[in-house]
């Protein structure tokens, strides 16, 4: 390995710490997205059923305190219409803002990820490119004694930077596009769960208004 690095200078390692970034960013993400499993969305999944009973008190204590960003986000909207005297206008706008914040926290060093992909192979390409310059230099230096096995090496060690640039292109293009499918997958999660819960205050509204009208004309 430290060879592979030594014959393909300054190219393969600036290539091999592309890698290392982007393998800490992969484990980031990974780390944020192990928060978000399934079974982590059992708490806000029960939560809104114990809303729409009208147990809003037990909805409220199954999410709070909640790690995970849906349950976090779902504590935060029960506690404003808990202790805020909102519209649902208004309440939609703060969903949408903290759905918002969610989703580019979900988002987030992706960017990165892509920008490797892509830069990688070029570097590499790059590379190659100077290292055939040398190559075709000590062959012009050498003039009618030029020797193969110079020319064969100095190729293969050009060729060597354009290996390593597909090899730490590939998979972090397979760990960006996987990681941002997964990303749209939570986000989608988040804005379904915020979208139930508005939908069920609005009920709970209209059932709270016809009750005081049929009050009101009784």
């Amino acid at each position: 390995m430290i060879d592979f690095l030594v014959l393909g200078g300054p190219v393969v390692w600036l290539l091999a710490s592309f890698s290392v970034v982007a393998l800490t960013v992969v484990l980031v993400k990974l780390f944020q997205l192990a928060m978000l499993q399934p079974g982590n969305g059992k708490a806000v999944e029960q939560s809104l059923v114990h809303f729409a009973s009208g147990e809003r008190h037990q909805a409220v204590m199954l999410v709070k305190g909640g790690r995970t960003i849906r349950g976090r986000l779902m504590s935060r909207s029960l506690a404003l219409i808990e202790s805020a005297d909102l519209s649902l206008e208004e309440l939609r706008q703060e969903a949408t803002r903290q759905a918002r914040l969610a989703v580019s926290e979900l988002a987030s060093y992706l960017r990165p990820l892509e920008v490797i992909a892509t830069l990688a192979p070029l570097l590499g390409l790059f590379g190659t490119v100077l290292g055939m310059i040398e190559a075709f230099q000590a062959m012009e230096a050498a003039g009618r004694q030029v020797n193969p096995s110079v020319l064969s090496g100095g190729i293969w060690k050009a060729l060597l930077t354009t290996a390593v640039g597909l090899a730490v292109a590939i998979p972090v293009s397979l760990a960006h596009s996987w990681l941002e499918r997964k990303a749209e997958t939570s986000a989608e999660s988040i804005q379904n769960d915020l979208e139930q819960l508005i939908t069920l205050q609005a009920a709970s509204l209209q059932h709270t208004a016809d009750r005081a009208l049929v009050l009101k004309r009784a």
